[in-house]
């Protein structure tokens, strides 16, 4: 099968750091969000962001994604060594992981809760396999093992919280040859942040005769927004303002999580000022902070007489922008 460059789908180089992994998703993501963009692959762009952005994130995945070698550039086929990615449950992120009821798909597609890895990485990492063992796993069942899972959130949804229906497969009981599946109904708190585990005690791997169940610890992710940047609990809105509003000042209403708030803008105010609104930002204890960034937008001179203002304004107008300070 052919390799799959997931640093080239995110136009990183190797030596990327887990920041520079999160910014060039959270970037492409932005552009190919199948909600907003207008390229015509914006969808099978997505699914290979959200396949690529799934290994790198992980640092046990990555690591052994890192151990293929250099041929892999050449595309050639590659065959995994005797105990290649041994001590990696990659089968248990695959096959247990937690599927939201309405996080599977959405507008005909798929999420990264959803979604499959492509077929080399699927064989690389154990086709078959289950998070209790079976065929093709090699992983030894443990009573009362706990489980991890992701689901994934949208920014409002983790700023008031939410509820899930999440589905996760369970080791096949006596005379059963298939996984059964376990649905639970988790209640997410409000200021979930990206990252963080919930944990759900005792509904991880059913326990063995007296021992106890594993828990179950399910990891946030939240979702790229179309015009919010996460960073913590803090968020950022980049807001377009014309030449009179920066120049004369104006009250703008700006959204938030919270609901639309007025900002005043001031006078004077330049392209990549910076304003915050105090307890804007995620929910929490305390809350974050939203930060306006604002941006001048020219109104084009595309009529006689837009080009006679901008003439007048040129010639009225003592104004050198690249004077010294």
């Amino acid at each position: 099968m052919e390799f799959r460059d997931y640093y080239q789908t995110l136009g990183l180089q190797r030596s990327a750091t887990a920041d520079d992994i999160r910014k060039a998703y959270r970037r492409l993501a932005r552009k190919y969000h199948p909600d907003v963009s207008k390229e015509a692959d914006a969808l099978e762009r997505f699914k290979q962001m959200q396949e690529a952005y799934e290994v790198l994130k992980d640092p046990k995945k990555r690591a052994a994604y890192d151990q293929l070698g250099a041929n892999w550039k050449q595309g050639e086929q590659f065959r995994p060594p005797p105990d290649f990615g041994a001590g990696f449950d990659f089968g248990q992120a695959r096959r247990g992981r937690a599927q939201s009821a309405n996080a599977g798909s959405a507008g005909g597609y798929e999420f990264e809760g959803g979604e499959q890895f492509s077929d080399f990485f699927s064989s690389l990492f154990g086709g078959g396999e289950t998070p209790f063992g079976g065929a093709g796993g090699g992983v030894r069942r443990r009573s009362g093992r706990d489980q991890h899972a992701d689901i994934e959130l949208d920014l409002e949804e983790a700023h008031r919280g939410a509820i899930r229906t999440v589905t996760l497969q369970q080791a096949p009981g006596p005379g059963q040859k298939a996984p059964a599946e376990r649905t639970l109904r988790v209640t997410l708190p409000a200021g979930v942040t990206e990252g963080q585990s919930v944990r759900l005690a005792g509904q991880g791997e059913p326990a063995s005769g007296r021992t106890r169940a594993g828990d179950l610890y399910l990891t946030v992710h939240i979702r790229p927004h179309r015009n919010l940047e996460l960073d913590g609990r803090n968020v950022t809105l980049t807001l377009p303002i014309a030449p009179w509003e920066a120049a004369l000042g104006a009250t703008l209403t700006v959204p938030t999580l919270g609901g639309a708030v007025d900002l005043r803008i001031p006078a004077q105010s330049q392209s990549g000022s910076r304003l915050r609104l105090r307890g804007r930002g995620l929910a929490g204890d305390p809350p974050g902070d939203q930060f306006v960034v604002l941006k001048v937008v020219l109104p084009p001179a595309d009529t006689p007489a837009a080009r006679e203002l901008y003439e007048k304004m040129r010639t009225e107008l003592a104004f050198d922008p690249r004077a010294p300070e």
